[in-house]
């Protein structure tokens, strides 16, 4: 995958919770640092996001995506 943001962090994904139409997904990306991201459960289920997998998450402006 390539992506024109520069800000690509890869870590493990530690947490996939799911709401009505919108999820947070917590990734570790080391040193004590966590990133949690709201994107929608569609979204979650389009990357087959769980626990335990590795995944990036990618910061443009103030938008935080996930990629893996």
């Amino acid at each position: 995958m390539k992506l024109s943001a520069r800000n690509q962090i890869k870590g493990t994904v530690t947490a996939v919770t799911k709401g009505q139409t919108t999820g947070h997904v917590t990734i570790d990306i080391g040193g004590g640092v966590v990133i949690t991201s709201a994107i929608t459960n569609e979204a979650i289920d389009d990357l087959a996001l769980a626990v335990g997998d590795e995944a990036y998450a990618v910061i443009k402006a103030s938008d935080v995506m996930v990629g893996k």
